[in-house]
Order: C-alpha cells, then sequence, then structure tokens
C-alpha cells in the first residue's frame, strides 16, 4: 500500500497532531516545521518566530480509505482560516494556517475546497489560509510527538484540544476511527 502525504499547519502542532491520528486512513502523524529559512530549526527558534517555519504536521494517509478532500474539510472545521498568523492565545506567522501542497493535485483541491467553502459562508470573514508549495519538513523533538495521547490532563489539552476534538466528534463521526 503507498501512502499519500499531506502537510498542513493550523497553529499549534500538539493540536492538530490530535485531530488527525483519530482519523481512519491515517497511519502517521509527526508534529514539525515546514516553510522557513533555515535547517533543522529548533523548536525554541520556530516559536519565538525567528526562523519563518510554521508549526505543522506531517500526514501519511491510505486514499483508499480517506482522501486529501476529506483531510482539507477536517482541517478547516477544525481551526479558524480566517485569522492571520494567529490561533486562539498562539500569535505569529509560526502560527499561520496554511496548505503546503505536494503536487498540482493538491494544489487544486487545497483550491477548490476553500473555494466551496467560502460560497457556503461557512465564515464570516475570509479565508487567510495560505496554499503554498512544500518545503522540507523537519521533524519536531520527541516531546512533542503524540503530545496529546501522553498529556491528556494538562490544561492546554483540556482547554484548547479537547473542543478541536468535540468539533471532530460532531461533524466527521464517518471519518473516525471506531475506538476514538
Amino acid at each position: 500500500m503507498a501512502l499519500s502525504e499531506a502537510i498542513l499547519a493550523n497553529g499549534c502542532f500538539w493540536c492538530t497532531e490530535a485531530v488527525f491520528l483519530q482519523l481512519q486512513g491515517v497511519k502517521e502523524v509527526h508534529s514539525g516545521f515546514t516553510g522557513g529559512t533555515i535547517k533543522n530549526p529548533p523548536y525554541r527558534e520556530v516559536v519565538m518566530g525567528r526562523t519563518g517555519h510554521a508549526e505543522a504536521i506531517q500526514i501519511f494517509f491510505d486514499e483508499d480509505v480517506i482522501s486529501y478532500e476529506q483531510i482539507l474539510y477536517v482541517f478547516f472545521a477544525t481551526h479558524d482560516p480566517t485569522t492571520l498568523n494567529k490561533q486562539g492565545y498562539d500569535v505569529g506567522t509560526q502560527y499561520r494556517s496554511a496548505i503546503f501542497y505536494k503536487n498540482d493535485t493538491q494544489k487544486q483541491i487545497a483550491e477548490n475546497v476553500i473555494t466551496s467553502i467560502e460560497s457556503e459562508n461557512v465564515y464570516h470573514n475570509p479565508i487567510v489560509t495560505e496554499v503554498t508549495p512544500a518545503s522540507p519538513f523537519y521533524k519536531a523533538e520527541e516531546e512533542h510527538q503524540d503530545f496529546y495521547q501522553r498529556n491528556t490532563e494538562f490544561r492546554y489539552c483540556q482547554l484548547i484540544i479537547e473542543p478541536k476534538l468535540s468539533t471532530l466528534r460532531k461533524k466527521f463521526q464517518h471519518l473516525l476511527i471506531k475506538n476514538s
């Protein structure tokens, strides 16, 4: 089975990773950084906004089970794509909303999904999500991988991640792993 890859940024990667690990067909999710100017950026430099990178996730998924389009609809439903360089309390370009496409097909699908969501007036403000070619993805340090699963009692997880998971369960029940 050949897996497809998606690279997405929509605020803190702890939140994004937790959401996508719940989906059928998603085989791996890595928290990391992309879209910046230096190789192998350390977390501290990224979160201080010094590298131009976004906190992002790299998703490997089986398109026979879940499509890239479905992944993007989950992406848009579980963050605010109308706030420039901001998600909740996280502010800066490192928290921007972005789709880093791997090929022209992904680019076209992303643009079509954005057009569809905007035509449905889902949000009161325009979507500001970047749609940009993928650049190197750098996996974050191990303590950032599977963060939610290892820290469900952490206040940040309860206040920020739990509502995203609740949205996921309400809107995308048909895409969830059965025991999620």
